[in-house]
């Protein structure tokens, strides 16, 4: 447990006053920004990252869980992006093996040419990751199907095609991403919202951010800064230019968490085209299945979105033909919706298909960087082209990329499939804490792993801040079960209230929020 407090929120808060000029500021702390922050502090820069909420708060903790190349983008014929991700797949596998696994998939085939299509096409998507390969695909007799996906409607099957991808809990990567840029000397904030840039002689030269526990101001200066704030990009654009044209349009996708009883199988299944020409998977995922995704245009940003009922029954309903005993409303554990930040189109009435997945990098004439688009898989490479774009940008000593061989926190090969092992190293500190404090072996619901050490391990190393923090990112209970979230909010509260000093006012606000923002995770009941 003698590790330094590196990521210790009141430690990094007093590094504000010790810099005096950043080489690199960057606004946004999900999968972008943390990759950026990671970049550039193992290249030697001074780098500050600011998220106005906790790490990954918004998208980066509400994907489908999946580390790929996108096989729905080969079949648009985008050889180009699929290559670079699968390439990205395989470093992501190697540097973070604790956090990303392999995982199998069986798509459905229901005529001869359904199989020959599918194989082709995933034989070329497994030649594109060269030595990165996550496995050989091949052909499943229907015989063998139900030993493979006992929860597989086999009604009028022709067999399915296995292929292979990877797997990995989004907001626990996005912690450890956020701790390996702090040993590295990054300085990292959560609840620190920029309220304004600053400029001299009509350059961006700083941000103005508020701390959003104390609401003290800060005033910070940087040779640059990077805009990474997902969905929230078009809102920094405006600080610096209010006419700025929207460069981002939201894409919800709704994801519902049911009983692992549903699908009864380590492999996961693909559906490669619903009911309306997109793609939805079924994956295991801790000891529960993930059902999603949809893909809606929305008009506006939300921290905080929700789904809608529409995309709720497309999922049920689409999991009807798939499914020996399929979901019903009443089966949902948990419903959370995400918003991916698109390119926005020049010309209204696009579909969320035909509209770029690539991400986007620029510098406007202030010189703000910006970057925005892509997804979790290729966070690493956006972050390398961003950082290099920042050399140029603010003239600072050039150094190369140094993050194709650098282990995230935690590295380490998984040595059990016990909840602990997404921690990587980290997990025998906690087995250590609970040796220390044998109170805290216990668990916070008793149908789920989670521990109470957990908790306050998340406060203590992690820079937990609320009861949300650790229910939702830190542990991942609020995605797998919101009643059972709801039920060991009070527990969580007290125990942090512990940890941070805070008194019973503190806790019933908490709890207050907590329950407000989990009641949006139960699914309403059917309408008759």
């Amino acid at each position: 447990m003698d590790q330094p407090d590196y990521f210790d929120r009141t430690y990094q808060l007093g590094r504000l006053s010790q810099v005096p000029v950043w080489d690199v500021i960057v606004i946004g702390g999900g999968a972008t920004g943390l990759g950026i922050a990671v970049d550039a502090a193992s290249r030697g820069y001074k780098v500050l990252l600011l998220e106005q909420a906790d790490f990954a708060k918004g998208t980066s903790s509400r994907s489908t869980k999946l580390v790929h190349g996108g096989v729905r983008y080969l079949a648009q014929g985008q050889i180009k992006l699929v290559y670079g991700a699968l390439h990205e797949r395989g470093i992501l596998l190697q540097n973070a093996p604790h956090l990303v696994r392999k995982q199998a998939f069986i798509i459905p085939c229901y005529n001869w040419w359904e199989k020959l299509k599918y194989l082709a096409g995933l034989k070329l998507y497994q030649i594109l990751s060269g030595r990165f390969s996550f496995g050989k695909v091949g052909f499943v007799k229907p015989k063998d199907l139900t030993g493979v996906l006992p929860g597989l409607s086999t009604k009028g099957l022709k067999g399915g095609v296995r292929y292979y991808d990877g797997q990995f809990d989004d907001a626990r990567l996005a912690i450890h991403l956020a701790m390996t840029a702090g040993e590295r000397g990054g300085t990292l904030l959560n609840y620190c919202k920029v309220m304004r840039l600053t400029t001299t002689e009509g350059r961006v030269t700083g941000v103005v951010a508020m701390d959003m526990e104390t609401k003290e101001e800060y005033t910070l200066q940087s040779k640059v800064v990077v805009n990474a704030t997902g969905v929230f990009v078009d809102d920094i654009l405006k600080m610096e230019d209010p006419d700025a044209r929207p460069l981002v349009r939201p894409s919800q996708g709704v994801h519902l968490m049911l009983k692992k009883y549903f699908l009864n199988s380590d492999s996961a299944l693909m559906i490669p085209q619903t009911s309306d020409g997109r793609v939805l998977f079924a994956v295991p995922w801790h000891g529960h299945v993930l059902a999603g995704t949809t893909d809606t245009l929305m008009e506006k940003h939300l921290l905080e979105p929700r789904a809608l009922e529409a995309e709720i029954a497309f999922i049920l309903d689409t999991m009807k033909t798939y499914l020996v005993e399929p979901p019903k409303r009443e089966d949902v554990l948990s419903v959370f919706a995400g918003l991916r930040p698109l390119a926005a189109p020049k010309e209204d009435g696009h579909a969320t298909k035909e509209i770029s997945r690539d991400h986007k990098l620029f510098v406007n004439g202030s010189g703000l960087v910006t970057i925005t688009g892509g997804k979790w898989t290729t966070y690493r490479k956006m972050a390398e082209e961003t950082v290099d774009k920042v050399i140029e940008v603010g003239g600072l000593e050039a150094v190369g990329c140094r993050t194709k061989e650098l282990r995230i926190h935690g590295c380490c090969m998984p040595e059990s499939d016990e909840h602990l092992a997404v921690y990587g190293t980290d997990g025998r500190a906690i087995k250590v804490l609970m040796e220390d404090a044998p109170v805290l072996v216990s668990r916070l619901v008793d149908w789920l792993p989670y521990t109470e050490a957990e908790v306050v391990w998340a406060v203590r190393r992690e820079m937990a801040r609320t009861v949300e923090d650790v229910l939702a990112r830190r542990l991942r209970i609020l995605f797998l079960d919101a009643r059972a979230a709801l039920i060991a909010a009070p527990r969580v509260a007290e125990l942090m209230a512990e940890e941070l000093g805070y008194n019973k006012e503190w806790k019933t606000e908490q709890l207050k929020d907590f329950n407000r923002l989990a009641s949006g995770y139960l699914p309403a009941p059917a309408k008759n």
